[in-house]
């Protein structure tokens, strides 16, 4: 394990004002953005919208480093340029999403374990010579009647922890996901039990695994009311409640912590990361790692349409520059509009 080379990167991924931004999503998930936004779908087409982002301005003073799909990060700029030489120019660190996505969990209706863990020594080993120096792997815990259970948390908690060992062995930072699902009718302090449940259960595993923490980044979810709740909490409540679960959950050790929006509007999430850090006292930087709240308005200003590349870009740069504010707890309701 080469501690200087993940202490360097991890601290990186979290400097200040910066945070990730997540564009690993899949052929199929892609397929399904461009058709909402009339865009046709082919490889070309999501190699120009990736470029369209990882060219944008405000990505050197905002983003820190880019989440990719395995398609992307063997893809290349139109100039010739690998996008990881292309990142690394500008001063983005290039990732990789490494799981293999969801199934059901065996005789546990409702509840999901994430595959990717078979060959993944020998991915990691290829990652890191294209260029990735970080890596992802997501969870699933789904909020509903009598679940999550202790099984389901602690099975996706154990996958997660063997990852993160593997991600550390090849040199590659591992950030760590555990996605406590938005969906549902439940309060926000129902999602407090169970995110605080979520995150005890997988720092057990990491340190079961022997997962160096200086090494190790977390993707939390945010702390937050159902979808479909009667009475949703404010975002002040939010940011607080988020900032409590983790200060009994996560050890300061941690280099930082860095959130999904999870389906959140574009303001609600940067609002409620600001709200997080306007709080004093906390022992990690909190910042973002957002896909759709940060490039799914550039993605329907583009339309797939060399005219709007620039208006895309633009939308892109919006985005990136109100959750960089958030990270510093300088967010305000009218630098959206000024």
């Amino acid at each position: 394990m080469n501690k200087t080379l993940l202490a360097q990167t991890a601290r990186a991924m979290v400097a200040p004002g910066k945070g990730l931004l997540a564009a690993d999503e899949s052929a199929g998930t892609c397929a399904k953005r461009f058709a909402a936004a009339n865009i046709p779908d082919s490889e070309e087409m999501r190699r120009t919208y990736r470029e369209m982002l990882f060219t944008t301005s405000t990505m050197k003073s905002t983003i820190s480093g880019v989440i990719l799909h395995d398609e992307t990060l063997r893809q290349k700029h139109s100039n010739g340029t690998p996008f990881a030489d292309y990142l690394n120019s500008i001063g983005v660190i290039p990732g990789i999403k490494v799981d293999a996505g969801t199934r059901e969990l065996a005789a546990a209706p409702g509840e999901l374990i994430t595959d990717g863990l078979d060959g993944l020594q020998k991915r990691m080993k290829e990652y890191f010579a294209l260029g990735a120096r970080f890596a992802k792997w997501r969870s699933v815990i789904t909020i509903g009647e009598s679940i999550p259970t202790a099984r389901c948390i602690w099975a996706n908690a154990h996958a997660m922890a063997r990852y993160a060992a593997i991600c550390q062995e090849a040199g590659i930072v591992p950030i760590v996901e555990p996605e406590v699902l938005l969906d549902g009718e439940h309060s926000i302090d129902r999602c407090f039990d169970v995110t605080e449940a979520t995150l005890r259960t997988l720092f057990a595993q990491l340190g079961d695994n022997h997962v160096w923490l200086e090494g190790t980044i977390l993707k939390a979810s945010m702390v937050i009311s159902g979808k479909d709740a009667k009475n949703r909490a404010s975002q002040a409540e939010v940011g607080a409640r988020t900032v409590e679960c983790l200060k009994r959950t996560v050890p300061a050790a941690l280099p930082g912590v860095v959130f999904l929006s999870g389906g959140q509007s574009d303001i609600d999430s940067a609002a409620h990361l600001n709200e997080m850090n306007k709080l004093s006292g906390n022992p990690w930087p909190l910042t973002f790692s957002y896909s759709r709240a940060l490039h799914f308005t550039a993605l329907k200003v583009w339309k797939g349409k060399a005219e709007n590349y620039k208006a895309a870009q633009a939308a892109f740069a919006h985005r990136c520059k109100m959750n960089s504010l958030a990270s510093k707890g300088k967010w305000t309701a009218a630098a959206e509009t000024a």
